[in-house]
């Protein structure tokens, strides 16, 4: 794929990430590249503020509903009318993309669901309706050939009224918490009161090893209504972090880059996946160029990821 900086991690490397911030004192976070926002949700719920940001859609998306959405919820009108006639053909599907991913069935229904949940009436309540959109195509596409006899004989739209009702509740912190889906640099220029960069570091990608056949590039494509963006998105994100790289020197060069933008944050958690491209060490020696580092914490997920994870803090002098 043309970008790989939103990750989909297990519980068990969630509480990693939450042990070590244990140790940090801290009462505002920016999240360049959020994926998932399951550590978001967290954080705002130790009463910090959180502003999340990601290049990609699906996980702007996801974190305007649960993130900065502190009160919406989805109501059964407003179930009613995201899955209104959902699996009705029209004259012409708006996102023939899909058909690469679902079978008919399943292109009509998250194409349909897709054009409803504009009709909904706040911005909050649209995201929440397309982020339980994507936890159905995941399901979806959860079973293949083999497996398709084990998905339950439900339609999609009694899926997705299930799965509304496991989407964590709102929840106010009182504060200003953000979703935002900015350039990263910008985005971490602009956090000037933030007391807090936690940068989950994209896994990186070889240009000569590009694909876009990830579990997040359905969701990209469904959100964007096509797969014609991503040349353009390409271009867009080309020589920044994130972006398919050409060697390790080029990668750790665009890390550094990012955390020189990054120095006016006081405190900084630098998560990484050591998958044989990027060592910690080297990790560690780029870090030193810009800010001594506090401490370094280590994670063995070999038996269940086949990688090791490090967390590398920090902070001013």
């Amino acid at each position: 794929m043309t970008y790989s900086g939103s990750g989909t991690f297990s519980n068990g490397w969630l509480a990693f990430e939450l042990g070590v911030l244990r140790r940090l004192k801290f009462a505002s976070a920016a999240l360049p590249f959020t994926g998932e926002p399951h550590l978001s949700l967290q954080l705002k719920r130790w009463k910090v503020r959180v502003a999340a940001n990601d290049p990609m859609i699906w996980s702007f998306t996801k974190a305007t509903a649960l993130v900065e959405n502190f009160a919406d919820t989805l109501t059964e009108n407003d179930l009613s009318i995201v899955l209104d006639d959902a699996y009705v053909p029209r004259d012409r599907t708006d996102n023939p993309a899909l058909s690469k991913w679902f079978n008919e069935s399943d292109t009509w229904w998250l194409d349909n669901v897709r054009f409803n949940a504009e009709r909904l009436d706040s911005e909050y309540k649209r995201a929440l309706a397309l982020t339980v959109g994507m936890m159905v195509g995941d399901y979806a596409l959860a079973f293949d050939k083999e497996t398709r006899m084990l998905r339950e004989p439900l339609s999609l739209s009694k899926v997705f009224q299930q799965l509304t009702r496991v989407l964590p509740s709102p929840y106010d912190n009182s504060l200003r918490n953000v979703s935002t889906n900015q350039d990263v640099r910008l985005f971490v220029a602009e956090r000037q009161h933030t007391d807090l960069l936690f940068l989950r570091l994209p896994s990186p990608v070889l240009q000569s090893e590009q694909s876009r056949e990830t579990l997040s590039a359905w969701r990209e494509e469904w959100l964007r209504g096509g797969d014609d963006f991503w040349n353009g998105f390409q271009q867009q994100q080309a020589g920044k972090l994130g972006a398919p790289v050409q060697s390790k020197q080029q990668y750790l060069g665009f890390v550094e880059d990012l955390l020189k933008v990054a120095s006016h944050i006081p405190i900084w958690a630098i998560s990484h996946t050591e998958n044989g491209f990027i060592s910690s060490e080297e990790l560690v020696e780029t870090v030193g160029r810009i800010r001594k580092v506090d401490a370094i914490y280590t994670k063995d997920f070999s038996d269940l990821l086949g990688v090791r994870a490090s967390i590398i803090t920090a902070g001013k002098s």
